[in-house]
């Protein structure tokens, strides 16, 4: 009988020898013809480039803009949100388009009880700097909404950050614990987000690469490539899990 692999309780990447996976995104449908304002006012202005488009450090830069900028995101300690992809089959644009994992529970624990076990969450780290949360976004499936619609993503996802920025979901009273119960309001709150963003005038760089759909990236660049990381697990603390524990929780 095989044995079972088991799954570590701590993940460590290392800038030299041990890098973040980074993957080239494969596209599922052919690309976009621009329109007239990208063309004229976008990066399809701008010679082809002879690098491939990172996705995942164009939406840090943005995110670190937008914590900067917006005050009800202050509290997003940028460099401990790690920003991933996963690849999309369908060539659909409607699913999932990102969604952000938590690296703790409840008030920042690293451990809860289910059904009497014990469970311990991954831990993620680049180095000695742990990660408290995974914001992952499904590609090519995000880049291929408007403009408007990413940015209302993007809000959204960031807005499920606990304002305590302590690795849990932002909570809500009522049975609606990550959303509220009126998904309307939250939903236009949203889109009041990112118009003020917008309105604020940041630097058009940061989001340029918003206004193009992933074939258009995927022509200029060569290649859109993003962080891969598996999601996080939770680990049930039984037999030789319950020791290691130990040893990692602080």
């Amino acid at each position: 009988m095989p044995q079972r692999h088991r799954a570590p309780l701590i993940l460590r990447w290392r800038d030299q020898d041990n890098p973040l996976p980074q993957r080239v995104i494969r596209g599922t449908r052919r690309p976009g013809a621009p329109a007239w304002h990208e063309l004229h006012s976008s990066a399809q202005d701008r010679p082809a480039s002879d690098q491939p488009f990172d996705f995942s450090a164009a939406i840090q830069r943005l995110v670190l803009d937008i914590a900067t900028r917006s005050a009800d995101f202050r509290h997003l300690e940028v460099p401990r949100i790690l920003v991933s992809a996963t690849q999309t089959r369908a060539r659909s644009r409607n699913g999932l388009q990102a969604r952000v994992t938590p690296l703790r529970f409840a008030r920042g624990a690293l451990t809860r009880q289910r059904r009497g076990v014990p469970y311990h969450i991954q831990r993620y780290f680049l180095g000695e700097r742990e990660y408290l949360y995974v914001m992952t976004f499904c590609l090519p499936r995000y880049l291929d909404q408007d403009f408007e619609q990413k940015f209302v993503t993007l809000f959204h996802e960031l807005y499920h950050i606990s304002p305590a920025f302590d690795g849990d979901l932002r909570r809500h009273e009522g049975r609606c614990q990550f959303h509220t119960p009126r998904q309307r309001d939250y939903d236009r709150r949203m889109v009041e987000y990112a118009r003020e963003y917008l309105a604020g005038k940041p630097d058009p760089d940061l989001h340029r690469f918003l206004r193009l759909d992933f074939g258009q990236l995927q022509q200029h660049y060569g290649a859109v490539t993003s962080i891969v990381v598996p999601r996080p697990k939770m680990v049930p603390l039984v037999g030789p899990y319950a020791a290691a524990a130990k040893v990692t929780t602080p």
